[in-house]
């Protein structure tokens, strides 16, 4: 029987003319001019600007935001840029974008605070366009910390409470609702630098990743209702459980749920007082089977829920504050912990969500709050896109390079929202990259125009030229 090879032989010459790759890119590049991230990096970047330079700090900047988009992970990948001008203009050298990131590292500070003015501007204009993610009329604002591995001696990496040694980011990203809203995914909002010892119940963090978060919310959704309360909800783990913290969420009036620490909750009183009638079944959420619209919530097998507000001491936390407990069978396995009771695993969670209304049912405000998980999705996508290493050596360019990770998870969640077909919408940045962004193409001039073809018969095309078309249509700022 003789043998068939199942893949073709191929010789490999370098030859043809006017190809690229990565000619996805070019969505990224439309997303960012769309949605005036171009020309905002460029005007408030603009002082960083050596005279006589040629390479404007604006597009370097973004052009690094790219490079770390179509996959890169460190700055030397701003050449894939560099070898197609066609597609992505004059692109600068090794040497002047390490030139550039140590001045900009020189004035971190202000650096920062212009980049996070330019993604502040271009988010409203994306929301503007493509709508604001809420859910329930609020937008959801996650915070988060994870652990990001240094394998060299960094400034600020140190031991980790892992026992491994790198950085402890804080970050917070928005919502955008996952399978029960369209397109699902999230944006990042804020992201800060810490060393790896950081703790977790850190007020003083959770502040001012907090207020950077808020300032990322356009203007006319923090507008107060005459409660005094502005259409944000904050949701954190068990860290952002701290009386400081929650004080601060009650001065600003937003919504918040966040994790019970039953370190400072003695919640065993709680449990013996809580009479079984108590306890409500938990909701669950699936996709839609055929022939059903929207998410489908119905009850989970073996988890309940009951308000311990009136069983627990809650003075110090703000007026309003709630406390709903959460028991479940474990799963097969799992190691009961001291907090546990009569075989079942015991959670909990603080909010200050009222009573009644539209998802006001224990159940609901439980699921609402089981849904924080979905950050660790984000966290993922981040570290895919430039977060699992931070390059360089000082931390005022590593605090340079997370905000330059941070403007290329944006360019992909804006592309998605304004310019993306379903299914694409959903796709993370791997699968993105795959079958949309690091297509082929060839550069071809007729009739004075430049004109990047596409093969027809690559599965993602429509998706493409779909998404192209879309971001064609919308005006430049």
């Amino acid at each position: 029987m003789k043998h068939k090879d199942l893949r073709p032989w191929l010789s490999v010459i370098a030859g043809g003319a006017s190809l690229v790759s990565h000619a996805g890119g070019v969505l990224l590049i439309e997303t960012a001019r769309r949605s005036g991230l171009t020309a905002e990096l460029s005007r408030r970047l603009g002082p960083w600007r050596l005279p006589a330079a040629t390479h404007d700090p604006g597009k370097i900047v973004l052009d690094l935001a790219v490079a770390v988009a179509l996959g890169g992970d460190a700055a030397a990948d701003i050449a894939v840029l560099r070898a197609q001008p066609g597609v992505f203009g004059l692109v600068a050298s090794d040497p002047t974008v390490s030139r550039l990131v140590a001045r900009l590292a020189a004035d971190a500070d202000d650096v920062l605070a212009a980049v996070t003015a330019a993604r502040s501007t271009a988010r409203e204009r994306v929301w503007a366009v493509a709508g604001a993610p809420v859910q329930q009329g609020r937008v959801v604002i996650d915070l988060d910390a994870t652990l990001v591995l240094a394998h060299s001696d960094k400034e600020d990496a140190t031991r980790t409470w892992k026992r491994t040694f790198g950085f402890h980011p804080l970050l917070g990203f928005v919502d955008h609702g996952g399978m029960d809203h369209h397109g699902g995914g999230g944006e990042p909002v804020v992201e800060l630098l810490r060393p790896g010892k950081a703790g977790s119940n850190t007020a003083t963090d959770h502040v001012t990743v907090l207020d950077a978060a808020l300032a990322q919310v356009p203007a006319a959704l923090r507008v107060p209702d005459v409660d005094g309360r502005i259409k944000v909800l904050v949701r954190t783990d068990a860290a952002g459980a701290t009386r400081e913290f929650a004080a601060h969420l009650h001065r600003t009036g937003v919504e918040f749920s966040v994790g019970a620490s039953f370190a400072h909750l003695d919640i065993g009183p709680a449990l013996a007082l809580l009479p079984e009638a108590a306890w409500t079944p938990a909701y669950q959420a699936r996709k839609p089977r055929a022939a059903e619209t929207g998410v489908q919530i119905e009850p989970r097998d073996g988890a309940w829920v009951a308000e311990a507000t009136g069983c627990v001491d809650l003075s110090g936390w703000p007026p309003g504050t709630r406390l709903i407990l959460r028991k479940e069978r474990p799963h097969p396995g799992a190691q009961l912990r001291t907090t546990d009771a009569d075989g079942l695993r015991i959670t909990g969670f603080l909010t200050n969500t009222g009573h009644g209304g539209v998802g006001g049912q224990l159940a609901d405000l439980e699921l609402r709050h089981r849904r924080h998980a979905r950050v660790e999705d984000r966290i993922r996508a981040a570290k895919d896109t430039g977060l699992r290493n931070l390059p360089f050596h000082d931390r005022a360019q590593n605090r340079i390079w997370l905000a330059i990770s941070a403007l290329a998870q944006d360019l992909l969640a804006w592309c998605a929202r304004l310019a993306l077909p379903a299914p694409a919408t959903s796709y993370e940045p791997k699968r993105l990259r795959l079958r949309v962004l690091a297509v082929a193409g060839r550069l071809v001039r007729t009739a004075r125009r430049r004109v990047l073809h596409i093969d027809p018969a690559w599965p993602w095309a429509d998706t493409i030229t779909t998404a192209h078309t879309r971001l064609a249509a919308l005006a430049v700022p």
